[in-house]
């Protein structure tokens, strides 16, 4: 499908700068003198609300002219002028029943390919896994049962409070080794009662994850044996703890960690087969290679991008303002046959001028009339876009500035001319007065001042122009003070 965006034509007068107003909020004051030099004007201060005046043209969001993308005849038309599509709706195509059944082909071979092992076999590697789960699981309960008996039943005969406040029942030399053997009792509790929770628990379907934390459970094990060992080693008889006793609890300790290390090495080969098991079933579920699905994943792609330019295919929702298409007619890639226009809500596109650019930004609000219901029906819009680069009108710096309605409305249409008020902000509690009243001396702007029905030159500062015609005082000038709207030289 080829997009072919319109140019839309717009007559400069039309977008020309026609006012910057400001409505004061409180008050107001003559700006005309009919000429009369001796015309007076009494300082007032207000909000002044500054806006700009622009025209513009109402156009759609999105606008677009379609085409088909390769020659062809024309096979099926789907829609006319007039008629609301959704995004991916069809509109034409031409002939492809070539390509479709090249399309079904590719398809086919690639189902093939994706097929790959027998059902039978797949079969046979997935009891696999189900029996090396189940293997898991008993070495799992077998490493519990051995673990919970080589501490609780053996390990804590040669402590005291081994459960709560394990402490080892013999004298050890070594200060060090007696803490590390005592906390490492303490600490193996917890991890003991997580893992009768574990067992709880314990399904086939979860045996691989269960295992992988019943291992670390087994370090702890194993860890704490060795210390009580070497603790066992290190004991020194004394008048509660005889030299045969110690020897009794070495031997029984050595039964211990021979169990648990058998565990150990049980529950690791159950694991390592139920990976092999898993690496296997995988590769029966995969069939053919990677490389040979992702080749003829490229062919079918290829098929299905040479079908695609059999249609044309709405590329959103909208409605279609032009249908040229007609069956039988043979076509080429440089034709365009339909238009389609966005749905909905539409924008307007304006030129805002230089000298009134810097107070119009993204988000300014702002009140649209139509010439084709007056300018008594107002619609709100805002703006959304303004070029950053400028767009030369007749000679003059303008910026393209985009607005969007606030809301759908059946009235509006692409097209119309569109009368502008932005709101670019507030002067507030600011005295204006009519840039005419300004006079300049020696480069300083200077207004008449009425002292005793005597005019005289007053130096202000002046400030920003909210209106054409009108400038800001900052300073020099107060509220009730009067002024001549013609400077006296």
């Amino acid at each position: 499908m080829v997009l072919i965006v319109k140019n839309l034509v717009f007559t400069w007068w039309r977008h020309a700068l026609i006012a910057l107003i400001v409505v004061v909020t409180g008050g107001y004051f003559y700006l005309g003198n009919n000429g009369n030099s001796d015309a007076t004007l009494t300082i007032t201060s207000g909000d002044f609300i500054q806006k700009v005046n622009v025209s513009g043209t109402v156009i759609a969001a999105k606008d677009v002219d379609l085409g088909f993308a390769a020659n062809g005849r024309i096979a099926g038309v789907y829609a006319k002028v007039g008629q609301k599509v959704s995004a991916g709706t069809i509109l034409a195509k031409t002939e492809n029943g070539d390509l479709v059944a090249t399309l079904a082909q590719a398809k086919s071979d690639l189902d093939a390919l994706r097929a790959g092992t027998r059902q039978e076999e797949v079969a046979v590697a997935m009891v696999s896994v189900a029996n090396a789960e189940a293997a898991i699981v008993d070495a799992l309960q077998s490493a519990y049962t051995v673990s919970d008996d080589a501490i609780r039943n053996k390990t804590d005969l040669f402590f005291t409070n081994p459960r709560t406040d394990p402490q080892l029942s013999f004298v050890v030399s070594n200060a060090s080794l007696v803490s590390t053997v005592e906390a490492g009792r303490a600490a193996l509790e917890s991890s003991l009662l997580r893992w009768t929770l574990l067992m709880k628990n314990l399904t086939s379907a979860n045996a691989r994850d269960s295992a992988k934390q019943a291992q670390q459970y087994l370090t702890h094990v194993v860890t704490l044996l060795a210390d009580a060992n070497s603790a066992l080693n290190q004991g020194v008889p004394d008048s509660t703890t005889s030299a045969s006793t110690i020897a009794s609890y070495i031997t029984t300790l050595a039964t211990a960690r021979t169990s648990v290390n058998s565990a150990v090495s049980a529950l690791t080969a159950t694991i390592t087969a139920l990976d092999l098991a898993l690496k296997n079933l995988a590769l029966k579920q995969a069939g053919s290679t990677e490389d040979a699905i992702a080749a003829q994943q490229a062919v079918v792609a290829h098929a299905q991008s040479a079908l695609a330019t059999t249609y044309i295919s709405a590329p959103f929702n909208g409605i279609v303002t032009r249908m040229d298409a007609k069956i039988g007619e043979t076509v080429s890639p440089t034709e365009s046959l339909i238009s389609l226009q966005s749905d909905g809500i539409f924008q307007i596109e304006t030129y805002v001028p230089e000298v009134a650019i810097a107070g119009v930004l993204v988000g300014n609000s702002a009140t649209t009339t139509l010439d084709a219901y007056g300018s008594s029906i107002e619609f709100p819009a805002i703006v959304v876009a303004v070029d950053p680069a400028e767009t030369i009108k007749d000679g003059v710096p303008a910026y393209k500035t985009t607005l969007a309605f606030l809301k759908a409305d059946s009235r509006i249409r692409s097209g119309m001319t569109a009368n502008v008020v932005i709101n670019i902000g507030t002067l507030v509690d600011a005295i204006v007065i009519p840039s005419g009243a300004v006079g300049n001396y020696d480069g300083s702007p200077y207004v008449s001042v009425l002292v005793n029905d005597e005019p005289v030159k007053r130096t202000v500062v002046t400030g920003t122009s909210p209106s054409l015609g009108q400038i800001e005082i900052l300073s020099g000038l107060s509220a009730g003070e009067v002024i001549l709207l013609t400077p006296s030289p």
